[in-house]
């Protein structure tokens, strides 16, 4: 599998300092993120607030996107080869 990898592949500087950035939150803190959104949004659609709620209800598939981009990023990233 090491063989399909192109050594000559480099990240660009935007992504390398994306990555830096990212790397530095915890993975849990986008499932918690997801959650408190789902119960907002819960709490919205009770007290009748239904578009608002729906709208907050949408953000937990992104935070749960972050989260496994972040987890990536930390096994895989720019910086992987330098520590293996």
């Amino acid at each position: 599998m090491n063989d399909q990898i192109n050594p000559q592949h480099r990240e660009g500087k935007v992504a390398e300092a994306i990555e830096e950035q990212t790397a530095k939150l915890p993975s849990d803190i986008f499932l918690w993120a997801a959650i408190a959104s789902m119960g907002a949004s819960l709490t919205l659609k009770i007290l009748g607030r239904k578009h608002t709620a729906l709208f907050v209800g949408q953000w937990a598939a992104p935070f749960l996107l972050l989260g496994t981009y972040n987890k990536i990023v930390k096994l895989e990233g720019h910086d992987a080869a330098d520590h293996k």
